[in-house]
């Protein structure tokens, strides 16, 4: 049986929305999933799914953070039946059947995940070799962005067929989807390490993000003496937590969306004022004033755990970039860094 899930502090952002979806019930929830595509709900699914009892305290201090007025009556079981009905009051049944596959097998969507995360001219290279109807069936799982990168690149009138294969598809048999899946798990992603063409200081400048600051300027000295040229160029790589002062706005709260507010109060104790101001100005005056009582409220922490925060936000900040959600001005001449 799984444990109870009693302490606020330990909930991911995920299983916040989670909790918070179950405990709106069916009618709220169903106008909340209208407004989603089709991978927030099964990503939020997935998590409703998996989700087991929460105590009902969990749930008002949930509430108390969405400045809402409102507290639960009991606790909440996510399983996948309460997940399967909740998403029955407003999506069609073939779509809810196919989230549901997804979320209690998640062989598939692992594998799809994996190849989202594949360089789009490695990809291309292993589809132009495929059949264009078993490429058009992988192209309709990615996500579309990525979908339209691969098809940039492949030969433009093996191209075409796909996308006419794409506009001709119907919906594809699970049985033929677990075959695509097993041919490209065992004849493309196992010999993929091969292929992989990662730039050598874009590696070592996300390794010297990970790094602790002791570490960070221990090495960096180090390889200053030994190869100048390449310790500045994996400074102009690296992006560290006060560099988020590069941010609009607009970007900050977009960030604030995504992280955890213990790990950003955490993150804040170490920052620069100026740092600190962006994120007071971007948050209402009540939520500013709860983060700095979180603040006073930890005391002394170790420069480890806000290093680790400050990551977390980093990583996090780069991802919002990568998709264009966000924006990241330049230190100098250009407007603004690509990832």
């Amino acid at each position: 049986m799984a444990r109870v899930k009693d302490d606020y502090r330990s909930l991911s952002g995920q299983q916040k929305a989670a909790v918070f979806m179950l405990s709106l019930g069916t009618e709220h929830s169903s106008r909340l999933f209208a407004l989603m595509d089709d991978d927030e709900i099964r990503e939020l699914s997935q998590t409703m799914a998996a989700l087991g009892t929460v105590n009902a305290s969990v749930i008002e201090r949930l509430y108390v953070d969405f400045a809402d007025q409102l507290s639960s009556s009991g606790s909440l079981v996510g399983s996948f039946d309460s997940t399967e009905r909740l998403l029955k009051e407003s999506l069609p049944p073939e779509r809810v059947h196919q989230i549901m596959e997804e979320i209690r097998g998640p062989a598939g969507r692992t594998m799809w995940d994996k190849l989202g995360n594949v360089n789009e001219a490695v990809l291309a290279n292993y589809f132009k070799n495929e059949y264009p109807q078993t490429v058009a069936v992988v192209m309709s799982k990615i996500r579309p962005d990525h979908a339209a990168r691969v098809l940039s690149v492949l030969p433009e009138n093996f191209a075409m067929e796909v996308v006419m294969r794409m506009l001709r598809m119907e919906a594809v048999q699970k049985e033929v989807l677990d075959h695509v899946e097993r041919t490209l798990r065992t004849e493309f992603m196992t010999n993929l390490a091969r292929t992989s063409r990662r730039d050598s200081h874009e590696m070592m400048a996300e390794i010297f993000n990970n790094l602790d600051r002791s570490a960070e300027n221990r090495f960096m000295t180090a390889l200053e003496e030994r190869n100048r040229e390449s310790a500045d160029r994996i400074k102009q790589l690296m992006f560290t937590f006060d560099d988020l002062i590069r941010v609009d706005g607009s970007g900050i709260q977009t960030l604030l969306r995504q992280v955890e507010k213990d790990q950003l109060a955490l993150a804040l104790k170490g920052a620069s004022d100026d740092v600190k101001n962006l994120f007071f100005q971007n948050m209402s005056e009540r939520a500013g004033k709860m983060m700095q009582e979180d603040m006073e409220a930890m005391g002394p922490v170790r420069l480890r755990d806000v290093d680790e925060a400050q990551a977390s936000i980093v990583a996090t900040a780069k991802a919002l970039a990568e998709s264009g959600e966000i924006v990241i001005a330049g230190g100098g001449e250009d407007d603004e860094l690509v990832y």
